[in-house]
């Protein structure tokens, strides 16, 4: 198992054990992680999976490329960190991953 951990705005956390190769946005809708709300199902078409990932885990994460950038473009507060959780795809390497959930999202 793979453990990602999204740290709210408020500062409290929520980890999960998570199967390799299981996206980042599909864990968190079915574990009901507050601020994922995932409108278009991980077709990378919306940015409410925007997260923004913690500096250390950002090279190994690498950035948004392709359409994700282009979305990334369009949503609020996007910053170098950001991504979409649906691109992310877990892995024995990403373990111990460490997302933060922007504050406007968490209450869209």
């Amino acid at each position: 198992m793979t453990t990602v951990t999204f740290i709210f705005p408020d500062g409290t956390e929520k980890s999960l054990q998570v199967r390799p190769g299981t996206n980042v946005m599909d864990a968190a809708v079915s574990n009901d992680i507050e601020g994922i709300k995932a409108n278009c199902r991980g077709n990378c078409a919306c940015s409410t999976c925007h997260v923004y990932v913690d500096n250390e885990w950002l090279e190994l994460v690498g950035p948004a490329s392709g359409i994700e950038e282009d979305i990334l473009d369009f949503a609020p507060n996007a910053r170098p960190e950001s991504r979409l959780c649906c691109q992310i795809c877990l892995s024995p390497a990403l373990n111990g991953l460490r997302l933060h959930i922007p504050d406007w999202q968490r209450w869209n």
